[in-house]
């Protein structure tokens, strides 16, 4: 199989959209060996700062010296940027081999009752990829929920779940005990379960899933004194002084579940942490790329991340806030507005290009006018960023935000794209129908 051929075969399964369910990533593993029964994992659930997470407990074991695999979605500019080994990413000619070796027994499948969803595919990819590098652990980042996510066939030894809010509520509940439920899912019998969640009901909901199926409930640890500023964060563990450079004070619960969970496993040495959680990137979280005027990117996408950065945005010294959003179509958008237009003195509305997703910016300014704000509407992402830019003053600040599909087009003013398995590979979410799913 060649580039083309693969790329082409992923993009058709990625047409017919999502399926929640095991059983056809379930066959697809068995009919390849079961690779992810190969190495040890560590799952990576909840609402926001799952990615952040993963990241930092996978370039923490890399540094403690164990062969790591991390699977984390979704990607910003790069398709291969889910799928790395020891900090590097899937290599292309792998890539294009494994969707030659996989497409057969997915196509078997087909025939046989039902073939699997693109992330099933992906996830199928990763595993197997992991097992052939001899992979010792590997960080693995929830798709969507948790019990019914492709992911959720590992056996891990330590699931987290960062905190739960509200999000793809026409998929997984229209409260936060349900999707709670749903995200509990991933609790294995005899696993660590790590959360930083504080609502008091999810809480009693995971520690009694916890004591139902034999697993360890910890609470991440709170980390106190730390040192927040735009280029990171600081604090004292275990009497080594800790740089993270991810910045955001919201961070600072994502570092507690990743610190959990790692002392979880056993001896690994405060210099491994020290130096894993200092060479963590994780780039469009948070992410200054200009000064004169400030830009800073950051893809919250529901409404707890978008009140996150916004509690975070004092750590820049700026004068007026210019936002520049773009959002998908499933996500609540007027409650991040309305979460938005207390710090924002000027909106520029606009529309990412990923998969037809994008809400429309006129939609969006509707919501604006309710907050009495001022805005202009800018259809393209990177001509909207340049037009903020121009608005701005040298000592203003331009947020770009509402998606990461948004951050991904507006970082590429900064950072040219270079491969050719770009954000069009990123995922439909669209729920797949029964007929649509039969090719």
């Amino acid at each position: 199989m060649n580039y083309a051929e693969a790329t082409g075969y992923i993009q058709r399964l990625n047409k017919f959209g999502m399926k929640l369910g095991l059983e056809r990533v379930e066959r697809l593993l068995e009919l390849l060996g079961n690779p992810q029964k190969s190495f040890r994992s560590i799952l990576v659930g909840g609402t926001s700062g799952k990615g952040s997470t993963t990241v930092m407990i996978g370039s923490v074991l890399r540094e403690a010296g164990y062969r790591t695999g991390v699977f984390v979605k979704p990607h910003l500019s790069d398709f291969r940027e889910r799928i790395s080994v020891d900090g590097k990413m899937i290599p292309e000619s792998d890539f294009v081999r494994l969707v030659g070796k996989i497409k057969p027994l997915a196509e078997r499948m087909s025939v046989e009752s039902e073939g699997p969803t693109f992330f099933e595919f992906i996830t199928a990819v990763a595993f197997e990829y992991f097992c052939e590098q001899r992979v010792q652990f590997a960080a693995v980042e929830v798709g969507l929920g948790g019990r019914l996510d492709a992911t959720n066939t590992l056996i891990p030894d330590v699931c987290i779940i960062t905190h739960v809010s509200l999000e793809h509520t026409n998929i997984l509940g229209d409260t936060v005990e349900k999707i709670a439920r749903e995200k509990a899912g991933i609790i294995k019998r005899g696993c660590v379960l790590v959360t930083a969640d504080k609502n008091k009901d999810v809480l009693r909901l995971l520690e009694k899933t916890c004591a139902e199926r034999g697993a360890k409930f910890l609470r991440a640890p709170e980390i106190r004194n730390a040192i927040s500023t735009s280029a990171g964060n600081e604090f004292i563990f275990e009497g080594e002084s800790i740089f993270v450079a991810l910045a955001g004070r919201f961070q600072l619960e994502n570092i507690a579940c990743a610190l959990a969970a790692i002392r979880s496993l056993g001896e690994i040495p405060v210099k491994a942490i020290k130096k894993g959680l200092a060479n963590t990137k994780w780039p469009g979280r948070f992410e200054l790329v200009s000064k004169r005027p400030f830009v800073l990117l950051d893809g919250a996408k529901d409404v707890a991340s978008t009140r996150s950065l916004t509690g975070s945005l004092n750590l820049i010294k700026y004068n007026k806030l210019y936002t520049v959003f773009g959002v998908s179509d499933d996500k609540l958008f007027p409650e991040m507005l309305r979460e938005l237009a207390g710090a924002t003195d000027f909106f520029i509305f606009t529309k990412h290009k990923m998969l037809n997703r994008g809400v429309e910016p006129s939609e969006l300014a509707r919501y604006a006018g309710k907050q009495n704000k001022n805005f202009i509407i800018v259809n393209d992402v990177k001509d909207a960023v340049r037009k903020a830019m121009k608005l701005a003053g040298k000592n203003d600040l331009v947020l770009v935000t509402g998606s990461l599909f948004t951050v991904g087009e507006a970082r590429e003013i900064w950072f040219r794209k270079k491969s050719r398995m770009g954000r069009e590979f990123n995922e439909n979410v669209k729920v797949a129908t029964e007929r649509n799913r039969q090719f």
